[in-house]
């Protein structure tokens, strides 16, 4: 764990009932018999209550997933995001061992693949929160005290100390923490605003010590926007990826935070809360996780934070500002007007509860109209909570819900979000690509040249040579196309695009019947391949048979060209490869998939 760490100085005043440590920000009540899971390494005891931090153990684990494919938002990361990826791609040019290691690491990445969304790279990132810092990067706890989803991979742990090892991660980590602690100054000001606000409207003291912990993990690596938020007992940890502009998802940390701050006050009233238990049965048509329709304390805390998420949310309409030098006459007319802002900023507040109450958080409009009365009572939330709770009209709430009718579909969870990303530039032209549009991608790739002004070695502009030449070889200019592949390979530190400029390079010259030429190309992206399994299948595929398309055979034509003479066996069926070499779906006679 870094050692980097501000101090807010802020905490939540009652102490929690005991709480299962879950992977999500809620909790069981705290009367359920359970086994406590152990805390995570990077959460300090003798630490601040609430940490903005990077972790060096995490910096590892992302570091990994991007070498093996993790792209997700690449384009819009910070710089710090490539700026690792080129270091580790420099030393897999070079060490052979690297190369090895990280195949060992990605094909245990692969075959643990399970949903293709983030939830795959969730669990790696769950581990990494109970690794020791490297060298080591040992598991800190026996399986039984880890969550289930950081047991699952925690194999992965010596294949990624190897790794590690062998690319000099830390060394990599020692010249980027830099960059890293920047990135967490620019937060620690945003986030404490959100801390101090959320503590006021609440009225919750900021001082008293009950030893839990709220953890932001600041890790550029993972996909711009990221917010990863978990509970472990009675700590609370949220990883977090800025984009390129350096902002974060601050409401979404913000809901986590109010998680920290209210189950405790909910959990020690876990009895009291049974007794809406009724209302359980009007949501099983709701779109709500089973959690939310098993649980009362869940469904409880989860609707009082949306109730104060809807009463301090931000309408997107401005509050009214009195003109300067106002007549006094005309003061009704601007008290008139100033109402009818506030009457605007409400109408969308409890449009946003009405929203929740359809999904199935059906006590949220109960605890919306109990904050509008404690916004103007001096007393805390700590001293209101019981009087919510006790004074509850559960009849009333059922037959509430009752009425309703619920979405058909959920909303996304801020624990499992993920987003669809809009495609822009040369991801934009890829797409094009694969629909079989060469003319918009051909046009997009030229525009990165041009935007590189002459500079051959961005990797933009590598990129740009890489996806011309294979709409080249698509239009039949495979001399252009040779040399664009040319221009990839001598400015691009992208390994997986080196690989397949050489796999497709070898694919051209097995098509000219430059069977020798092309068999060394395959070899050169075997030595220099990336990690991924595609890309050692087609190399070594390669160097087992020569590339072919239909209609088309180096047999059917001499050295120099010629038609060969017949073939006193041509009568006889034609021996089939025990593995004929498959041309990619949809693109029958065509060496260059439509993206890598």
């Amino acid at each position: 764990m870094s050692v980097f760490a501000c101090q807010l100085g802020l905490a939540a005043v009652v102490a929690p009932a005991p709480m299962a440590a879950q992977s999500s920000t809620s909790s069981a009540p705290g009367n359920v018999a359970y086994v406590r899971e152990k805390t995570p390494t990077l959460v300090d005891p003798a630490g601040p209550t609430i940490s903005l931090i990077a972790s060096e153990p995490v910096f590892d684990m992302a570091a990994a997933l991007n070498t093996c494919g993790y792209d997700e938002g690449l384009s819009n990361s910070l710089p710090e995001r490539q700026r690792v990826r080129e270091q580790i791609s420099a030393v897999m040019t070079k060490s052979e061992d690297a190369r090895a290691r990280r195949d060992a690491l990605c094909l245990y990445i692969a075959q643990h693949r399970m949903t293709g969304t983030e939830r795959d790279n969730s669990q790696y990132l769950s581990l990494s929160l109970y690794l020791t810092p490297p060298p080591e990067l040992e598991v800190t706890a026996d399986l039984t005290e880890m969550p289930p989803d950081a047991t699952q991979v925690a194999e992965v742990a010596p294949l990624l100390k190897n790794f590690a090892e062998a690319v000099d991660l830390r060394g990599i980590w020692l010249t980027t923490h830099r960059l890293y602690d920047e990135d967490v100054d620019k937060l620690h000001d945003p986030l404490s605003k959100m801390v101090v606000n959320t503590n006021l409207y609440l009225k919750m003291p900021a001082s008293t010590y009950d030893g839990r912990r709220f953890i932001v993990v600041v890790e550029p690596q993972l996909s711009p926007g990221t917010v990863n938020a978990r509970v472990y007992g009675t700590d609370y940890v949220v990883l977090v990826s800025p984009t390129a502009d350096g902002k974060i998802r601050m409401n979404d940390i913000r809901h986590t935070y109010l998680h920290y701050l209210i189950e405790p006050l909910l959990f020690a009233r876990s009895n009291a809360i049974d007794r809406t238990g009724p209302v359980l049965k009007e949501i099983r048509e709701a779109p709500l996780e089973f959690r939310y329709r098993s649980d009362t304390v869940a469904l409880t805390v989860e609707c009082l934070i949306k109730a104060i998420e809807a009463r301090t949310m931000d309408t997107g309409i401005p509050d009214y500002k009195l003109p300067t030098d106002v007549d006094r006459s005309a003061l009704t007319k601007y008290e008139i007007q100033k109402r009818q802002v506030e009457a605007r900023q409400e109408q969308v507040r409890v449009s946003t509860m009405h929203h929740d109450m359809t999904q199935g958080f059906v006590l949220t409009q109960y605890f919306y109209e109990q904050m509008v009365q404690f916004e103007h009572d001096p007393a805390g939330l700590r001293d209101n909570i019981g009087e919510m709770v006790y004074s509850m009209d559960v009849d009333q709430q059922v037959h509430r819900a009752r009425q309703l009718e619920f979405d058909k579909e959920a909303d996304t969870d801020v624990l499992v979000r993920s987003k669809p990303r809009k495609l822009e530039g040369l991801d934009l032209a890829e797409a094009r690509l694969s629909t079989g549009d060469v003319k918009s991608a051909a046009s997009i790739a030229e525009q990165a040249l041009k935007a590189a002004n002459g500079n051959e070695t961005t990797a933009d502009a590598a990129r740009a040579h890489f996806l011309l030449a294979r709409v080249e070889a698509l239009t039949g200019q495979p001399e252009a196309a040779i040399g664009d592949f040319q221009k990839a390979l001598a400015n691009s530190k992208d390994q997986r695009l080196l690989s397949w400029s050489h796999i497709y390079l070898g694919r051209m010259l097995d098509l000219d019947c430059k069977r020798d030429e092309a068999v060394s190309e395959y070899k050169l992206a075997l030595e220099n391949r990336d990690g991924r399994q595609d890309t050692r299948l087609a190399a070594e595929r390669g160097v087992k048979l020569a590339y072919a398309v239909k209609g088309h055979s180096c047999e059917d034509e001499d050295q120099d060209g010629a038609p060969k003479p017949a073939d006193k066996n041509a009568d006889k069926p034609a021996e089939k490869p025990a593995n004929p070499p498959a041309t990619p779906k949809g693109e029958a006679g065509n060496p260059f998939p439509g993206g890598i």
